[in-house]
């Protein structure tokens, strides 16, 4: 079903403002700055990701609209960025008009799926798709074409909440139309040290899904807030900034629970 040379990574939360595009650009940048070769599918008619990374709306002459339509390849569509290794499918607004243009179809949930099917989605190692902050169609096809999911999670109050419903989603996913689908792991960000209600969400976190968890913990971090309006990500602005480095750890996390998935 998947090409056994890539994996894919959908970035998802129904919940907005929790970092998932953030993570989507650093994570990818750091898989990136060790070697990797990374594709950013740009899922969210918001465009940020494409705008995180550089690509002006003027120059989105094709997106990830075209890809869902079906009537461009990934290879057509994908531009490199200012990042080496780092290409993306940028979005634009018509992403908005798919559902509707699509709902009727009998493939409409496997769109995604068959264009990270082609030889030029497997000529990268790793592909994120940076999902919209609901759960609709677009997020359904990013996770029946995904081996795992990856969920960014606000140290807050209402965390675990939101994070219970979309555990039930990606448990629905499953049953329906990906069996494969896999936590990758649940990673806690815009934490901050000095707040006691923050040490809480991490404590309960970890309590309840445990290994899930990654260590890592992504700080409220300026740097990394002011990096998009740049169009760069954090680790091209700011390297050496708390952000920056917790991303950087991230990346190593997610490699090494890879190798520990393929030898297990």
């Amino acid at each position: 079903m998947f090409g056994p040379k890539n994996r894919i990574i959908t970035i998802a939360n129904q919940k907005g403002g929790v970092g998932k595009t953030t993570t989507a650009i650093n994570l990818a940048t750091a898989l990136a700055a060790i070697g990797e070769r990374v594709l950013i599918v740009d899922l969210d008619p918001q465009g940020n990701a494409s705008t995180g990374l550089g690509i002006q709306r003027r120059a989105r002459h094709l997106s990830s609209y075209e890809l869902m339509m079906g009537t461009h390849a990934i290879g057509q569509i994908a531009q490199d960025t200012a990042v080496p290794n780092l290409a993306i499918v940028p979005s634009t607004m018509d992403l908005l008009g798919v559902e509707m243009e699509i709902s009727k179809e009998s493939d409409r949930v496997f769109r995604l799926r068959k264009a990270l099917a082609s030889v030029d989605a497997l000529a990268y190692s790793y592909v994120l798709v940076d999902c919209p902050p609901s759960f609709n169609l677009l997020t359904m096809n990013a996770m029946a074409a995904a081996h795992s999911v990856l969920v960014p999670l606000q140290c807050e109050f209402f965390a675990l909440e939101g994070l219970s419903q979309l555990l039930e989603t990606v448990d629905q996913v499953r049953q329906t139309v990906n069996p494969g689908l896999d936590i990758q792991g649940i990673v806690l960000t815009m934490f901050d040290s000095r707040n006691n209600l923050a040490q809480q969400v991490v404590s309960d976190v970890r309590l309840h899904l445990g290994d899930k968890v990654y260590h890592t913990l992504i700080p409220r971090n300026v740097r990394v807030s002011e990096a998009p309006s740049y169009g760069k990500p954090a680790i091209l602005y700011d390297l050496k900034c708390a952000g920056s480095q917790a991303y950087l750890q991230l990346a190593s996390e997610v490699i090494q629970r890879e190798r520990q998935r393929k030898a297990a």
